[in-house]
């Protein structure tokens, strides 16, 4: 196993930041994972977006070049979606809404699935930005249960990162898919990078309630052993996880694991938020 190199990003444009916070995102962990990334790749595949921070880091320097970015969270997909097509609607709903517990939450309980897709990027994004410490976390119902959050002026609307990531996302491909059907269309030569919900360090820091079906080791072990097979194929992969003694036995074999430090803030728990290790399988 090594240990990251305390590399800064290479010169050259970078995109913007990522619109969302998202349990597990890697915007702090760019330059990290920067001298992993094969020098050149083909099409660039996300299967699991989440906060999408090395797609929008990477999107200035794909230019033309396909990226294909997918999730199982259909919400989520749409918020993408509807931020994509219809930026400017986004961001009119998101300036009309108020700072106010009482509407936090009117919109938690809204059934939102049959609602547009600006309406429902607009609904994500608000509670997103006004939900306790960023969660997003839904029941077995499907039904979005995260508190109120501890806020003196959050900015629900921030208009340059949500023009900027909409420009980005107008040259990507967007669908709710499951993991293996999104990245089995990659081609030699093409990168893939897998963010799955990690194998917990411990019984409370679980974030796989992001969809109410969760994501169990019988999905690792799929997500390893299409990682090789796309690895034979002669496509560039790599896939972040925990250090869990689990993750490091499934990925002993035909992957080198970094190590990289991270810092997490986003947990339901305070003594679980702080610096910790993760590790990058490529």
């Amino acid at each position: 196993m090594t240990s990251a190199r305390q590399t800064p990003p290479p010169t050259g444009p970078a995109g913007p930041q990522p619109f969302l916070k998202w349990a597990g995102g890697k915007r702090h962990l760019i330059a990290q994972m920067l001298p992993h990334l094969p020098e050149r790749f083909g099409r660039y595949h996300e299967p699991f977006l989440g906060g999408g921070a090395l797609f929008f880091f990477l999107s200035r320097r794909l230019g033309r070049r396909h990226a294909f970015l997918a999730d199982s969270n259909p919400r989520l997909v749409r918020t993408y979606l509807g931020l994509r097509d219809d930026p400017e609607r986004v961001m009119r709903l998101l300036k009309s809404y108020p700072h106010d517990r009482q509407f936090f939450l009117e919109m938690r309980a809204q059934p939102v699935d049959q609602l547009s897709n600006a309406e429902i990027a607009a609904w994500l994004i608000y509670l997103n930005k006004t939900a306790y410490n960023g969660l997003y976390r839904v029941n077995s119902r499907n039904v979005f249960n995260v508190p109120f959050g501890d806020y003196v002026r959050p900015k629900i609307c921030d208009e340059p990162t949500l023009r900027a990531c909409a420009a980005s996302l107008r040259r990507a491909r967007i669908e709710q898919l499951d993991f293996e059907a999104a990245a089995l269309r990659a081609e030699p030569g093409d990168l893939v990078y897998f963010d799955p919900p990690y194998v917990p360090l411990s019984s409370t820091s679980s974030f796989t309630s992001y969809t109410s079906q969760g994501f169990g080791p019988e999905d690792h072990r799929r997500l390893r052993d299409l990682a090789l097979l796309l690895k034979e194929r002669g496509v560039s992969v790599l896939v972040s996880n925990s250090s869990a003694r689990s993750v490091r036995g499934l990925y002993a074999e035909g992957f080198v694991l970094t190590r990289l430090s991270a810092r997490r803030s986003i947990n339901s728990r305070i003594d679980q938020r702080g610096r910790i290790s993760e590790l990058l399988m490529h």
